[in-house]
């Protein structure tokens, strides 16, 4: 079970850690098109998210406090998805499924992320090749 444990951990940080390095290489643009959608402050929300990102996947991948790096993710996944994905405010149809697209994706993905703090908070013991363990528990 350790070695599936991780390849999940790395499986499911792989589109944090890839998607951050966008947040950094094309924060101008990034930030222009967060402002467009009403976030203050674009690029400075741009960086600060792949923060995030780069902060919690690595804490989830490495195993150090795993709870809490789950955690920092959500708390760039849930924001992203009622802000950059409000599909509901989309006229166009084409627009519209996209932007739901996308906000399932975050709002699913932010669900795993919690179940990943439940299991190292709860059963870190049993879910090995980890540094540290669980911060919450």
């Amino acid at each position: 079970m350790d070695v599936i444990a991780l390849i999940g951990r790395i499986l499911f940080v792989a589109i944090f850690l890839g998607s951050s390095m966008a947040h950094f290489t094309q924060a101008e643009s990034m930030g222009a098109y967060a402002e467009s959608k009403g976030v203050p402050s674009g690029k400075l929300m741009t960086l600060a998210s792949g923060v995030l990102m780069v902060v919690g996947g690595l804490m989830v991948l490495l195993g150090v406090w795993a709870d809490l790096g789950a955690l920092l993710l959500v708390a760039f996944l849930l924001p992203t998805a009622f802000l950059m994905h409000a599909f509901w405010k989309e006229t166009d149809p084409m627009a519209k499924q996209v932007e739901m697209t996308q906000f399932m994706k975050n709002v699913s993905i932010s669900g795993g992320a919690l179940v990943f703090v439940a299991l190292y908070a709860g059963h870190a013991q049993d879910l090995g090749l980890t540094i540290t363990g669980p911060l919450f528990g």
